[in-house]
């Protein structure tokens, strides 16, 4: 394959018109296709709703030690976040319908800004999305201790929380990491069949939350709706960005979609939609049905029907909450493991990792990925991982969008199966938004993302540089047998 001599500046392009013939010269396998539309969809919305309903939503009501309570008002944290999340989701739905490839905001950013850029936001979304994993798991913890609670049954503290929190290793989270990760391995159609049944499960469980929930909600409890005034809502906007995004991971599997072009800008859309109707109705009971002070911030709803008299229906939410947040999980991990493999087969992370098995799974990257969720789980709270994912992901999202604006006018003539609306506005706004949700966050938050993009960039510098697919003297090219400069 020829591979210009021009291309060995930092910022160059994966060619969007030969990417099949760049990534052929890694010998890297195959992934299979076989998601169609309301499978993607499933995903997506696996991805969205979750631990931003059934944990970060009591969470950021009832606030804790470094962050008074948005009470009422996080109905208004989830808007802001949504609208912001909306414009990224517009912008990706372009990318997605134009470049159906494994990576979603690494490929994006690869192709539109160079190849640095595409490395940074591919290390930043490997960290991210296993952290996603890990704080979900956290979530799911919380809601298996209020289920055990509800027969009786207390699990040690050392058991069931991190060393910051007062235990020792959260045993419930590790494992619950490791059981997502098996299921992600048996292949993408078991885990798209999987995704699809337990997505409908969720939505039938918030459905019926929300129907019942309603005729106990005392509107004296959204009074005050402003507890702490406007500021904590914009932070707690930041946290539940967590909540809203996870059409971003489902769109790494744009490459195993049977069609991607067609689908994956309608499985993007779709999903926000669904979510966010489901998550105004959804805050609204919970602070409804208990006053914010008194929330679980672990298991909001499982508290919030206790206190209005229902605690076999708090058990039963606690049981169906883990089978409906174990979704997120596989989307994210699903995530991690697609921009992991997209990355080492361009070259820039060694190509062991892009090695599949007969199903077209990559096995290394799904284990690898696995087990740092879990240890990431067992050993931190829940907030300090939900803040690192989420700079993160607004990272991603700010590329995303800039993204999609150059690559409007420097290649208007690439098929677009679908065209975001009021270019260049949605995705400048997208931009702010994002960048403004960001400075909402902590310092320690930006403190542990600045290390890590300090580690990739000695990484990409000592070795992504030098291997990549674009660069012509790439030792993958000497073994392929010397390709045409």
């Amino acid at each position: 394959m020829a591979v210009s001599r021009e291309q060995s500046s930092i910022w160059r392009r994966m060619p969007v018109d030969r990417m099949d013939d760049v990534e052929s010269a890694s010998g890297a396998g195959r992934l299979t296709k076989s998601l169609g539309l309301w499978q993607l969809t499933a995903i997506g919305v696996g991805g969205i709703i979750g631990v931003g309903i059934f944990s970060l939503a009591g969470l950021v009501a009832h606030g804790d030690a470094d962050n008074p309570g948005v009470g009422p008002a996080v109905l208004i944290s989830f808007l802001i976040a949504g609208l912001a999340s909306a414009a990224a989701a517009l912008s990706y739905a372009e990318f997605a319908g134009m470049i159906p490839r494994a990576g979603s905001a690494y490929t994006y950013g690869y192709v539109a800004l160079g190849e640095i850029v595409g490395w940074f936001i591919g290390w930043d979304l490997l960290l991210e999305y296993i952290a996603i994993v890990a704080v979900v798991a956290i979530g799911i913890s919380g809601y298996l201790d209020a289920f055990l609670a509800g027969f009786g049954v207390e699990l040690p503290t050392a058991v069931t929380a991190s060393p910051e929190e007062g235990g020792v290793v959260n045993i419930p989270a590790v494992l619950i990491c490791l059981l997502v990760t098996f299921i992600l391995s048996r292949g993408t159609r078991t885990f798209g069949r999987f995704e699809l049944v337990a997505v409908a499960i969720k939505v039938v469980l918030i459905l019926f939350i929300i129907g019942l929930g309603i005729f106990y909600v005392d509107t004296a409890n959204y009074d005050p709706f402003l507890p702490n005034g406007f500021g904590p809502v914009l932070t707690g906007a930041a946290t539940v960005f967590f909540a809203v995004f996870g059409y971003d991971a489902m769109s790494t599997a744009a490459e195993e979609a049977e069609d991607g072009r067609k689908h994956m800008p309608k499985a993007i859309i779709l999903s926000l939609i669904i979510a966010m109707l489901l998550y105004v109705a959804a805050t609204l009971v919970l602070t409804g049905l208990q006053s914010y002070e008194d929330i679980d911030p672990t298991a909001g709803f499982a508290s919030a029907f206790t206190n209005v008299g229902l605690p076999v229906i708090a058990s039963i939410i606690s049981v169906f909450a883990v089978l409906s947040i174990l979704t997120v999980m596989l989307t994210f991990l699903l995530g991690v493991t697609r921009v992991w493999f997209s990355m080492s087969r361009d070259g820039l992370l060694p190509t062991w990792f892009a090695g599949v098995d007969e199903h077209g799974t990559p096995q290394r990257v799904t284990w690898i990925a696995g087990i740092a969720s879990a240890l990431l789980a067992g050993v931190f709270p829940i907030r300090a991982v939900a803040d690192l994912t989420n700079i993160g992901i607004l990272s991603a999202f700010v590329v995303v969008c800039v993204a999609v604006i150059m690559f409007r006018y420097t290649r208007p003539d690439a098929p677009r199966s679908f065209r975001l609306p009021w270019m260049p506005f949605v995705p400048a706004f997208g931009v702010l938004a994002s960048l403004f949700l960001i400075l909402q966050l902590h310092w320690e938050t930006w403190l542990r993302f600045g290390v890590w993009l300090l580690i990739g960039l000695a990484l990409y510098f000592g070795y992504g540089r030098r291997h990549s697919l674009l660069n012509p003297d790439s030792p993958h090219h000497a073994r392929a047998g010397a390709p045409d400069a």
